[in-house]
């Protein structure tokens, strides 16, 4: 039963404590991004804490492109910045494609003790809800939901990942209201000006990434993670994945 999974939340300072079935949520807006590069048929992605360690692995793999912010901003040396419209012009069927931000590829590096990882914003919320589900049965109906919009359980607001968190814990738990509660929380996120930042004509912060941000279940998979290790350092491999398709189960 779908009300009796486990469901912890961690932000990310605390993001080694997560358990189970791990979603690390970046909804502003690198797992955005992550989504449209799958959607646009990227091979994978590596996901980094660090410039140098980006560099490092398109040393290993030269035709990879690096993805990613500093501030919000584009890294010298990186093709491409961390917008999701963006992504979904350039032309990355078969990539691989190297992330660095400061929030979402932070925490999914640093939850180190998740027995599976998925890396989830609201373009493919319901997708990795149903899958996290169905994984949950070999993690004692353990499930945590990672916030990365904040380093601490803390916060003196709600910000785009909880209400992503939010919305998943719904549907975990097969609420029927679900999806009227992600619009209501949208809204009060639009009235409070999260978004007045990509309205000002700012290249990095382009005025389409707003809907792309927003628009959520847009697509029906998922990306699932796998810890790799490079020369010293450890980064995140992740892989599109189909609903159905369960490792192990």
């Amino acid at each position: 039963m779908t009300n009796n999974l486990d469901i912890c939340r961690v932000y990310r300072l605390e993001a080694a404590q997560a358990r189970g079935v791990v979603i690390v949520i970046d909804v502003i807006r690198a797992f955005t991004v992550a989504a449209y590069a799958c959607a646009g048929g990227a091979r994978r992605l590596w996901l980094v804490r660090t410039t140098d360690e980006a560099f490092a692995l398109r040393q290993q793999e030269p035709q990879a492109l690096l993805a990613g912010e500093i501030g919000g901003r584009l890294i010298p040396g990186f093709d491409l910045n961390n917008s999701p419209s963006l992504m979904a012009a350039a032309n990355v069927q078969g990539r691989t494609i190297i992330q660095r931000t400061g929030a979402g590829t932070q925490g999914a590096v640093a939850a180190i003790n998740a027995k599976y990882l998925l890396i989830c914003s609201l373009a493919n919320a319901r997708a990795t809800a149903t899958y996290a589900r169905k994984l949950a049965e070999t993690t004692d109906r353990l499930v945590t939901l990672l916030p990365t919009e904040g380093s601490s359980q803390h916060l003196p607001y709600t910000g785009e990942d909880t209400v992503c968190a939010e919305y998943l814990e719904a549907l975990l738990r097969g609420k029927e209201d679900a999806r009227a509660q992600l619009a209501g929380n949208l809204a009060l996120l639009e009235a409070s000006g999260r978004f007045d930042f990509m309205k000002q004509g700012d290249r990095d912060f382009p005025f389409e990434d707003i809907a792309l941000i927003k628009g959520a279940d847009r697509f029906d998979f998922v990306m699932v993670g796998q810890r790799k290790r490079a020369d010293g350092f450890e980064y995140v491999e992740i892989k599109q994945q189909e609903p159905g398709d369960y490792p192990g189960i």
